[in-house]
């Protein structure tokens, strides 16, 4: 028996960003039917990482705005997290119930590689809305349904924070359904940004009273490190950014990506040219320690061995994770360029290495002609006449970005 997709396509129907979508899926699945969005967080588990999360402080806006309005509508909302694993699905009542039958509900995985096309994972991957009917969905099972979904974007770094999605029937699709949650990720977006700058501006009044934040604030921020096109790291902390010098930029990424911990001797061998003594990178964690008491005292690294005492994003580190998804036009949305161009740190050149071969690899070998196209901007496809090829073999005949690739295949073969 055919799967739909086949009919859809057979007759013509199928959208360019549906097709790219259920060809991801088919290299995540095994067959549309297991595509059965898994529970990953129940109970307790759920609960404390909804508190955690910097969603969790604009959720009400979000209920005002789409929340309240769809109860006895026949729709649901659902809140994501930046890998598509809903955090909170509310609603008709009668629809949750329904949702439920096809893991529609909190603590559910809904990314491509989890649950194949749908509106939630397919905006992640795109970094756009996107609006899914029907027989679009990868799993039949949901057929009956329709959504829309638009990311949430970190005010400060631009990153993905999470998604919002309405799901339902024919309506969660209607023409004015995809500007209504575009307005409420804006208005959730302000709202994020206003609460960071009224707490930043309470900071030194309530460091001077009580000499730190109360527990129970929410969190706004999701800390991260930038080290992708640059030569110097950025460190993005509660709001904050504070540039680094290459070496402590350098100690921090190795933490961050080794969150077990790291002993001197490893660290130094990750950092330092081979032979190099133990006092230097001692040292170097002095001063480091010092830096971040001043300006972020919830990253100190704790000793024996060296290690965070909590999470810190790494944005190349979301570039291989989303490259393990599939999701190629998200890695190069936060592609900025090689990881720390000039660093010689042994294992920081590893990473570098790494990080360009496999989204090299990923956008030339499974991506379509607009992403192989933005990817050639970055200075280093500049002369990969094997990536300019390719990308000539993508382009339709008689489109007109042709004359530009060619051009610029001449020049580089003359």
């Amino acid at each position: 028996m055919s799967h739909p997709v086949q009919s859809l396509q057979s007759r013509g129907q199928v959208r360019a960003l549906v097709r790219e979508s259920w060809q991801r899926s088919m290299d995540a699945l095994a067959s549309p039917e297991v595509a059965g969005a898994p529970v990953v967080w129940e109970g307790r588990e759920l609960e404390e990482f909804r508190r955690s999360h910097p969603l969790a402080a604009v959720m009400p806006v979000i209920q005002q705005l789409l929340i309240q309005p769809s109860h006895d509508t026949g729709l649901l909302v659902a809140v994501g997290d930046e890998h598509g694993r809903l955090l909170w699905v509310e609603g008709d009542a009668a629809a949750r119930r329904h949702g439920e039958l096809i893991n529609f509900a909190q603590g559910a995985d809904w990314s491509e590689m989890a649950a194949g096309t749908s509106a939630p994972g397919t905006a992640l991957v795109l970094g756009r809305g996107v609006q899914i009917r029907g027989e679009e969905h990868f799993n039949p099972a949901v057929h009956s349904w329709s959504c829309t979904a638009v990311p949430l974007h970190d005010p400060d770094s631009g990153g993905i924070l999470g998604i919002i999605d309405i799901t339902g029937g024919i309506d969660a699709v209607g023409a004015n359904t995809l500007p209504l949650v575009q307005a409420t990720v804006a208005a959730a977006e302000a709202q994020l940004r206003i609460q960071r700058l009224e707490r930043r501006a309470a900071e030194p009044r309530r460091s001077r009273i009580s000499g730190a934040p109360p527990s129970s604030a929410k969190p706004l921020y999701r800390d991260s490190l930038q080290i992708l096109g640059r030569d110097q790291g950025v460190l993005h902390l509660a709001g904050q950014a504070l540039a680094l010098s290459e070496r402590h930029t350098e100690i921090l990424a190795m933490l961050a990506l080794h969150p077990a911990g790291l002993t001197a001797e490893e660290l130094t061998g990750m950092v330092y040219p081979e032979g190099t003594s133990l006092t230097s990178i001692r040292a170097e964690m002095v001063r480091l320690r010092k830096l971040l008491h001043r300006h972020g005292p919830s990253l100190v690294p704790e000793s024996r061995p060296y290690r965070l005492p909590r999470t810190l994003v790494v944005d190349a580190g979301q570039v291989l994770s989303y490259l393990d998804r599939g999701a190629h036009r998200l890695a190069l949305n936060i592609y900025k360029g090689a990881v720390l161009p000039r660093s010689e740190a042994p294992a920081l050149g590893e990473l570098r290495n790494r990080v360009g071969l496999l989204l090299r690899e990923a956008i030339l070998g499974d991506a379509s002609a607009d992403v192989v196209l933005a990817y050639l901007q970055l200075p280093e496809a500049a002369d990969d006449v094997e990536a300019w090829r390719g990308a000539l073999r993508l382009l339709p005949p008689r489109s007109p970005r042709r004359a530009a690739v060619v051009a610029h295949l001449e020049a580089l073969e003359a």
